[in-house]
């Protein structure tokens, strides 16, 4: 299973899959979603829904596609959380982090093997914590929205 991040449904509203010209992503979404292939944590509808905007209504319309971190999940938090607080990162980005949809995902995915989907970069720096960083430390795969896509086999063709 895939799991999401806010970039992602951000980034496909704003540039690539908006809602107008590419519904069929979205559908996308809810077909891949309903046969098990792709969710995200209830911490990244917390995020999307502070936008207020047409994707917080799409994401609040399918409160289940977010899931809730679960107790098999807990020990893979604890572990993200001493991975975070253990790798040189400034306080700062640790707490950022550790509040952040993005702990959320990765201790979610590392307790259940899913992949998680990110438009983040990894990064070398100490003052915010990226998903591919933290993916990397705790063995958890990563990939970008066109590479899940791809893999997936999904196309958006003209009727």
């Amino acid at each position: 299973m895939y799991l999401l991040d806010a970039n992602v449904f951000i980034e496909a509203k704003q540039r690539y899959y908006s809602f107008e010209v590419v519904p069929a992503f979205w559908d996308w979404l809810d077909q891949a979603y309903d046969d098990g292939r792709v969710a995200s944590v209830r911490k990244v509808l917390e995020e999307l829904e502070a936008g207020a905007d047409e994707l917080a209504q799409w994401a609040v319309q399918r409160p289940d596609f977010f899931l809730d971190v679960d107790d098999a999940a807990l020990g893979s938090l604890r572990r993200a959380s001493t991975w975070a607080t253990t790798n040189g990162y400034e306080t700062s980005a640790v707490n950022e982090f550790l509040e952040s949809g993005d702990y959320y995902l990765v201790g979610q995915a590392h307790a259940h093997g899913h992949t998680v989907v990110t438009h983040e970069t990894a990064s070398t720096g100490v003052k915010r914590i990226k998903i591919p960083n933290a993916c990397g430390g705790l063995s958890v795969p990563h990939m970008n929205a066109h590479a899940m896509l791809r893999a997936e086999g999904a196309r958006f063709v003209l009727g």
